[in-house]
Parts: structure tokens; C-alpha cells; sequence
């Protein structure tokens, strides 16, 4: 049996936390259903800005950051160049068929109240949490964390980062015409 929340009696976080939700889903779905590819990217801006929130929210301010300077900053803006360096225009286009985007809508439905359900059924964990005392929400203990025990991977990352922008600028290079 579903639950209907009652809204009367909501704390503010939760009424935040709402509109937050909401935000994320109407973005994501429109990122998606959206047929211009700057609209998709600017709806992706606004999901990943409300996801921050969120981040916010659950007093992580770390990843909350970390969100704003990776994928708004630096992710979006690779998004935006990659559309704007491929030109796309309306006429080359291919449009998936109605049945395919009706698909696409009647599962994204499908999901989202599965989801509505689940978290409106869930339980919250009753019981003592058992810590290490360390705070990881720290950026001095992060700091140590990822440069001393995982800095080979973080440095991998980096140059994973590095081929796949020049990689990006080799393919969106245009060749030279001869006359």
C-alpha cells in the first residue's frame, strides 16, 4: 500500500528536497526528450546543478563541490564544445520513429513511480552506526586519503582525462581541403 505523504506538516528541508526532486526529474527527462542538443545540454546543466543541491542537502558540502567544478564546470563545458565544434543542424538529424520516444516515455514513467514507490515504502534504519571517528568529510583527510593511498589510480584518471580531450580535438579537427 503506497503512502501519500503529508505535506501539512513538512519541514522546510523536506519541501526542498521535493522541489529538488522534481527539478531532477523534469531536467533528466527533457535532457533526454529535448530534439535540440543545446536545449538537452542546458536542461543537463540545470540536473546536475539540483543534484548538487542535494549533495547540499545531505550536509556533504565536499562532493557537493566537487560536483559543481567536475560536471558543471568542466564536463558541461566539454559537452558544449563537442556540440558546437560537430555543427549540428536540423536537416542531418535522424529522429528516432514515435514508437521508439513512446517507449522511451512509458518506461521512464514506469520508473519513475517505481522509484516514488519504493522510497515512499522504505524504512529508516533503526540501530547505532559504528564509526571510525575519522571525518571523511574532511578535505585535509581526503587530501590524504587520495594522494597517499590512491594516487596511482588518481593519476591514471587524470591521464585517461588528458588522451580523451586531445582525442576529442583530433576527431572534431576538420582536414584540410586541397583546390
Amino acid at each position: 500500500m503506497i503512502r501519500i505523504p503529508d505535506f501539512a506538516n513538512a519541514t522546510p528541508i523536506q519541501i526542498i528536497f521535493c522541489v529538488l526532486a522534481v527539478i531532477t526529474l523534469f531536467t533528466a527527462f527533457m535532457t533526454i526528450y529535448s530534439r535540440k542538443p543545446m536545449h538537452s545540454a542546458i536542461y543537463l546543466l540545470i540536473c546536475f546543478t539540483s543534484i548538487t543541491g542535494h549533495y547540499l542537502l545531505l550536509n556533504s558540502q565536499f562532493l557537493a563541490m566537487v560536483n559543481l567544478i567536475v560536471y558543471i564546470g568542466a564536463i558541461m563545458i566539454l559537452i558544449v564544445f563537442t556540440i558546437m565544434l560537430m555543427n549540428l543542424n536540423k536537416e542531418n538529424e535522424v529522429y528516432k520513429p514515435r514508437i521508439t520516444r513512446l517507449g522511451a516515455i512509458v518506461t521512464f514513467c514506469l520508473m519513475c513511480l517505481v522509484l516514488i514507490a519504493m522510497f515512499i515504502n522504505s524504512k529508516p534504519i533503526v540501530g547505532e552506526y559504528t564509526t571510525t571517528g575519522e571525518d571523511y568529510q574532511s578535505i585535509k583527510v581526503l587530501g590524504k586519503v587520495l594522494l597517499n593511498e590512491y594516487m596511482v589510480p588518481f593519476e591514471f584518471a587524470s591521464v585517461l582525462l588528458l588522451v580523451a580531450m586531445i582525442g576529442a580535438v583530433l576527431l572534431s579537427k576538420k582536414e584540410k581541403t586541397t583546390k
